[in-house]
């Protein structure tokens, strides 16, 4: 009995020395201690930020296109929801034509009580025109009729908001799709008009991107032992660390003061991108130094904090143990109480028999 005190001793300083020393694997090239610092000349600053590239339009952006100018190529046939304008003369002042008519879905087009509906789809604007003129000619002496195009039904599928697709095309409706990836702007303006133009007449748009998706930064948290914690932030190329530690609601609980941005790509040592920042400096003296601008693909990495997480790994260790002698004094106790319980009671009955 006396042995069992010394074994969980020893049990107990083995854990504390596996927990304080641990197990680290550090890859090649690696610090045990966390990366190297490395600061290239004319980083931007808080101060003397920079403005970004031309924006490459990737997936999942969102475009918006205006139509300034969609005339279809001649002879245009008419089709199902194209719109159309209709004057008429020399009719009755209250059977006179004057506004916009919207061709149905079954190919008619409603003209009034005194047309009725007239089939439209399929015939150009000048056919539809004759047709009309001829109707009325046998009713009146001398009517006149001026039908014009107003807008194709085909525009509205132009015109709105445009997901660019995981295979990096727009899709315009009935005109077919358009690959943007990779294309800046005045690029992908110049490709849908291209592509519009063997449809329509030297067509004109105005494009600009809504939804700016694809451009992101990352603030990556070490969570003392906990796992990790990534958020996934969109880039609108003015972002500073302190704008992208104020966006994830500060430091948590877990986390030290101790950080720095890893930014993607080599330095001219052939070493990793390492801008470290001086937390305390930024936010209590107003220090701008280290207040790095963050490019779309930085990761924001924010250390664990070491107390916390050499608590979270004693935690781990002795858990474990905490169980097993927990169960362990339960079991003894519950069998105190068994014996304790029947030699009352065994007692109680020989009482009771003399």
């Amino acid at each position: 009995m006396r042995a069992q005190p010394k074994l969980h001793l020893a049990f107990l300083h083995a854990a504390l020395l596996a927990s304080v020393c641990g197990c680290h694997s550090v890859y090649p090239g690696r610090k045990p201690d966390g990366p190297v610092p490395y600061v290239p000349p004319q980083t931007a600053r808080e101060l003397c930020k920079v403005s970004l590239p031309d924006y490459m339009i990737e997936p999942p952006d969102v475009l918006s296109i205006e139509a300034i100018s969609l005339v279809p190529r001649q002879p245009y046939h008419l089709g199902p929801l194209d719109a159309i304008t209709v004057f008429t003369e020399g009719l009755p002042e209250e059977l006179n034509l004057g506004g916009e008519f919207v061709v149905q879905a079954n190919g008619t087009v409603q003209l009034g009580f005194e047309l009725g509906a007239v089939q439209a789809v399929g015939k150009t604007v000048d056919e539809l025109r004759d047709e009309l003129l001829a109707k009325l000619t046998e009713t009146y002496a001398e009517p006149q009729v001026v039908v014009t195009l107003t807008q194709i039904a085909a525009q509205q599928q132009i015109a709105g908001e445009h997901l660019v697709a995981p295979d990096g095309k727009v899709n315009l409706g009935a005109y077919g799709r358009v690959a943007v990836v990779g294309l800046t702007m005045e690029e992908a303006k110049a490709a849908i008009e291209y592509h519009l133009s063997q449809y329509l007449e030297s067509p004109k748009i105005a494009l600009d991107v809504v939804g700016y998706n694809s451009k992101v930064f990352y603030v990556i948290t070490q969570g003392a032992g906990l796992g990790d914690r990534v958020i996934i932030l969109p880039s609108k190329g003015n972002e500073t660390v302190l704008d992208a530690i104020g966006q994830v609601q500060g430091l948590d609980s877990t986390s030290s003061t101790r950080m720095w941005v890893a930014r993607p790509g080599s330095n001219e040592c052939g070493g990793d991108q390492i801008l470290p920042v001086d937390w305390l400096a930024v936010t209590q003296r107003g220090d701008v130094a280290t207040n790095y601008q963050v490019m779309p693909g930085d990761r924001v990495y924010v250390s664990e904090d070491k107390l916390v997480a050499f608590d979270t790994a004693l935690g781990k260790v002795f858990s474990p143990f905490e169980r097993i002698f927990g169960v362990t004094l339960l079991g003894t106790q519950t069998a105190q109480r068994v014996v304790f319980f029947n030699q009352n009671n065994g007692g109680g009955q020989g009482f009771n028999n003399f």
